[in-house]
């Protein structure tokens, strides 16, 4: 019995890990206006992201000159700047290695709850 209840909770820790992640939030009933000043400072966000040097090789290697991101940028809507502005603020440069070291812990945890179940020793020797 003890081996049907252990695959169970393996096979069920799996399925909740492999759960994707959903965030919901309020959507505005109206459209968004922006004062002129944040428009500016939200295009000065997004200018200072497209000067890093890896971000602009990578738009050169896209084909893309300084111009014609300049030319781009000024064509985007009130909304697309405020969305793109507020979105560089939240990207974080190599993600995040929190859910990666809990993943791995959970992974240990099990092993050695099997192994013990199991009635299996481990044995560590220097």
């Amino acid at each position: 019995m003890r081996k049907y209840v252990v695959w169970y909770l393996v096979c069920a820790m799996f399925i909740i890990g492999i759960a994707p992640r959903l965030e919901a939030a309020f959507s505005p009933s109206e459209a968004l206006v922006l004062s002129p000043s944040a428009r500016a400072s939200d295009t000065e966000t997004i200018r200072t992201a497209l000067e890093q040097r890896l971000v602009r090789q990578r738009l050169a290697d896209l084909g893309f000159s300084a111009d014609e991101i300049s030319a781009r940028l000024s064509e985007l809507s009130d909304e697309q700047v405020h969305y793109f502005a507020s979105k560089l603020d939240d990207l974080k440069v190599g993600g995040d290695g929190l859910g990666i070291l809990i993943g791995i812990l959970v992974i240990v945890i099990l092993v050695l709850l099997i192994l013990h179940l199991t009635g299996h020793k481990v044995t560590v020797t220097k």
